[in-house]
């Protein structure tokens, strides 16, 4: 590298301080041993008279000062000298033979007072103090050789990762603080994620074992019963989070109104399970309610459907379903109205089927397709359109299922003043394909129960959010925060949300929730992740070796503060995200990264509490009383028609 400088004149100047150096030191030796040179005849009357002016200088005065003076200059002469670079060259070999040249040539004299022949002695002296003057060179060469710049020996750097997180606890109505501890500058400091405002949503992404339930979901279920919430919470591998809501609710009992309950609705243990009406009539006011519960089960019975929404063959089922859901709702003031009673009454003959619903004017309009195609006998897209209706409902009929659907232990409406509930649905992974519709259907509903003004401020905790369709969510999320609803969702990955929800529905899901946070994930979801952090200057050392000079450069560039392979590697309870704050209580710092730290919880004493004994033959006896009921609905309604003249031209024959 050219500076400027004149290289050519350095080296001369180096040089003259080297041989100086040398001078010295033969002078010294010469006035040291002067009696071994005399002894050897090297000696002439020439040089002596040269030492003797030399010698008046007080040069000699002290045996030390000329071999200071020949150090010195060798130093001077070190101190410009450009050795071969080498990466792997270090300070301690050169101060090493630094210190141990010196050593030697400090300590030589002893020699000259130990051995007592002058010949002998000045030879061993003149050459150990040679040696003891090399070796300090060579110390000073190897130091030479070592590059000034610091070369980090770490593959990924953790050092300089990180950047400056929350550190203060920061508290709210509706905030869930979690303790943290995230590493900076190479320190390890403690943090606080402060999820200020859980009704902007929140969103938990993170693979399996990632730690979302127990680092996340627990401790933040943990702190809205405490808070008093009435909750909705989806236990997907039920009963773990139901239980431990059930003892966190008798925990802090005093924190709600006297008449708030805890209801538990569940097909695996039918005794710990309240029984609950999905389409309670009170609850369905208009047809439009009705559509919403069809479109809710076909969408969740056929996950391809949602994306194909508005096709004829996707639309047909679902107008059919909806017209025999407000069939029942309309018949003896919904008697009958009950999704078993449904999945029942679509198995009848297709005559006495279509008769019973062309007879209410509110659906002819769904039915009236269906009802052309009989009579035109177009059989073939008829039973097409039947079967997609009729074939997955059929593979719903289920003793245990009808046995929760038909009673009435508890209404959906948690947050209502006068009778707030903590509502636990749980469900069973190893028939999530059976009860997927269902549990769907209860989300939707109570979603659309709760998001309504007047009504007690909620929580909404869906874990394993992409293994049911509750469209409904989408508009507790956008609209939910005007009604204090706090909105947690859990899913393991993108992919995984977009087959059952369209692309455009996932990506709502993504985009609307206010605070994100994610555990180890990979893929399209680590990317997505990546760029919802803002970016951070880093400043870039670059050094160039070579063999007598080293360059470096520094430049300032913008990278990710988190990047894709970042999130694909984090551990098992190691989180990062970015928080939404609260007007009345800003947050600067919004990104975090940090292992969070998981207090002891509540400990789980009570189990579930049994609703009641529940045999099998309880069980058989509801399933063929369902079956019963449809029949004689049938009988009496084809009765009725077929003997009143104003009704008989609603008959549908082929």
């Amino acid at each position: 590298m050219n500076t400027g400088e004149d290289h050519y004149g350095m080296r001369k100047v180096l040089d003259l301080s080297r041989w100086i150096s040398i001078i010295l030191l033969l002078l010294h030796f010469y006035v040291t041993c002067y009696t071994a040179f005399s002894a050897w005849g090297l000696t002439a009357a020439l040089s002596d008279r040269l030492l003797v002016n030399i010698i008046r200088t007080g040069l000699f005065d002290r045996s030390a000062t000329c071999k200071l003076l020949s150090l010195a200059f060798l130093g001077i002469s070190l101190l410009g000298v450009q050795g071969r670079k080498d990466v792997r060259s270090g300070y301690t070999k050169g101060l090493l033979l630094f210190g141990i040249g010196l050593l030697i040539y400090w300590e030589s004299k002893m020699l000259l007072k130990w051995i007592d022949d002058p010949m002998m002695s000045a030879c061993i002296y003149m050459g150990t103090c040679f040696v003891g003057w090399l070796v300090v060179m060579n110390g000073g060469l190897q130091m030479s050789r070592v590059i000034g710049h610091s070369f980090r020996k770490g593959f990924f750097r953790k050092e300089e990762s990180g950047f400056p997180q929350e550190e203060t606890l920061m508290e709210g109505d509706y905030a869930v603080n979690l303790e943290g501890i995230y590493e900076f500058q190479g320190e390890s400091r403690s943090s606080y994620i402060n999820i200020l405002n859980g009704r902007r949503g929140i969103l938990l992404v993170g693979g399996p074992g990632s730690g979302k339930s127990w680092f996340i979901v627990e401790p933040a279920l943990q702190q809205l019963v405490e808070k008093g919430f009435s909750m909705l919470v989806f236990d997907f591998k039920y009963d773990t989070l139901s239980k431990l809501v059930y003892n966190l609710f008798l925990q802090y009992r005093s924190r709600y109104p006297a008449s708030a309950r805890f209801y538990s609705v569940n097909f695996s243990d039918l005794s710990r399970s309240h029984r609950c009406n999905l389409i309670d009539p009170a609850t369905m006011n208009h047809l439009s309610d009705a559509l919403g519960v069809s479109r809710t089960i076909m969408l969740s019975i056929n996950k391809s459907w949602a994306h194909k929404e508005g096709d004829f063959f996707v639309e047909s089922p679902i107008n059919l379903l909806a017209a025999v859901i407000w069939y029942l709702k309309k018949y003896k003031d919904g008697l009958y109205c009950t999704l078993p009673h449904v999945i029942e009454l679509l198995q009848m003959p297709y005559d006495k089927l279509f008769t019973a619903l062309n007879v209410e004017p509110s659906i002819q309009t769904l039915v009236n397709t269906f009802i052309q195609l009989y009579i035109n006998k177009t059989f073939e897209v008829l039973d097409s359109q039947m079967a997609s209706t009729k074939i997955p409902l059929g593979r719903l009929s289920s003793e245990d299922i009808y046995y929760v659907l038909t009673g009435n232990d508890v209404t959906l409406d948690i947050n209502n003043p006068c009778h707030p509930k903590i509502f636990c649905l749980g469900g069973d992974p190893a028939r999530q394909e059976a009860l997927g519709p269902f549990l769907s259907l209860y989300i939707d509903r109570i979603n659309k129960l709760i998001n309504r003004p007047g009504m007690l401020r909620c929580a909404l905790v869906v874990d394993e959010f992409s293994t049911v369709r509750a469209a409904s969510v989408l508009n507790t999320v956008a609209v939910g925060r005007s009604h204090n609803i706090f909105s947690l969702l859990v899913v393991q990955d993108i992919s995984q949300l977009r087959m059952s929800y369209s692309r455009a529905e996932a990506d709502a899901v993504m985009n609307m929730t206010g605070n994100l946070i994610c555990g180890q994930v990979g893929g399209e979801t680590a990317r997505w992740v990546s760029e919802r952090f803002p970016s951070k200057i880093e400043h870039k050392t670059t050094v160039s070796v070579n063999s007598a000079d080293t360059s470096i450069s520094k430049t300032e560039q913008s990278n990710a503060s988190i990047s894709p392979a970042t999130i694909a590697n984090l551990s098992s309870g190691e989180f990062v995200g970015i928080l939404a704050d609260d007007p009345d209580n800003e947050m600067v710092l919004k990104a975090f990264h940090a292992k969070i730290i998981k207090r002891p919880g509540v400990e789980l004493k009570e189990e579930l509490p049994i609703v009641r004994e529940v045999t099998p033959a309880m069980i058989e006896e509801n399933f063929l009383r369902v079956k019963k009921e449809v029949q004689e609905l049938v009988d009496s309604e084809m009765k009725r028609i077929l003997s009143s003249p104003v009704l008989k031209e609603y008959v549908v024959r082929h």
